[in-house]
Parts: structure tokens; C-alpha cells; sequence
């Protein structure tokens, strides 16, 4: 009678452990319905990075210019984590690309069949003197 109810105790662990590990899966951009988006598109994004970034004064004052490329998953709440530098530029200009999108509004979830799901994006960010 015991390993009767085991059963059907271990089919739903099992059930809810695969759920949850759905729920968990991150999507490559590639991969998915519809991507994750700034609210207002790329567009809106750059302007936000346009207001909110400061150039850091010793990059100024050495010149340096390039991109910094980051990485990070848009949650199906549409919140950024996981935010990393995969190719920096220098210390300070790679600390004000994490802060600027750290700070970043929520994004519109990326889709799969309907349902928002996570998603890893990769990005750039220009730092260039005018």
C-alpha cells in the first residue's frame, strides 16, 4: 500500500521539478517568438543611454574611445540580471556601462508560444567623445 502512494508522489515532484526547470530556461535571442525590447524600442534605449551616461573624466582626459559589450538575461518580468562585461574597454568606462544598465527601466519579456520567458541578449554600448 505504501509504494502505491510513493508513486503518485514522485510523478508529481517530478512534474512541478520540470515546470519549474521550464520556467528557469534561458532562451538565446535567436531562439524566441519575439524578442526582448526597451519599452519604445532601440530607439528609446540609445536615447536612454544618451541621457544617463556620463563619461567618465579619466577616459576623457586620455581619449579613449570604443565599445563596451555586455551581456545579460531580460527576465520574464522584463527585469535585466545577470549584467556582465564580456569585452570591456577600461575599468571606468566598463563600471559606467554596468551602472547605466543596471539602472535600466524594465524591458518588454521575450515570447515563446505566447508566454514571456527569459532570454539572453547581448549589447553595446559606444563610448565615443564628440
Amino acid at each position: 500500500m505504501k509504494r502505491l502512494l510513493i508513486l503518485p508522489v514522485m510523478l508529481i515532484v517530478m512534474t512541478i521539478c520540470n515546470l519549474e526547470s521550464r520556467a528557469q530556461k534561458i532562451y538565446d535571442f535567436v531562439s524566441v517568438d519575439k524578442v526582448p525590447e526597451y519599452p519604445g524600442g532601440m530607439k528609446a534605449f540609445y536615447e536612454y543611454l544618451g541621457k544617463n551616461i556620463k563619461f567618465p573624466e579619466r577616459a576623457k582626459k586620455e581619449n579613449v574611445q570604443g565599445k563596451v559589450w555586455l551581456s545579460f538575461i531580460v527576465e520574464n518580468t522584463g527585469k535585466l540580471t545577470d549584467i556582465s562585461v564580456t569585452r570591456g574597454l577600461t575599468k571606468e568606462t566598463n563600471a559606467e556601462a554596468l551602472r547605466v544598465l543596471t539602472q535600466s527601466p524594465k524591458w518588454n519579456a521575450g515570447i515563446v508560444k505566447g508566454k514571456p520567458v527569459r532570454v539572453k541578449y547581448n549589447i553595446n554600448i559606444n563610448f565615443k567623445q564628440s
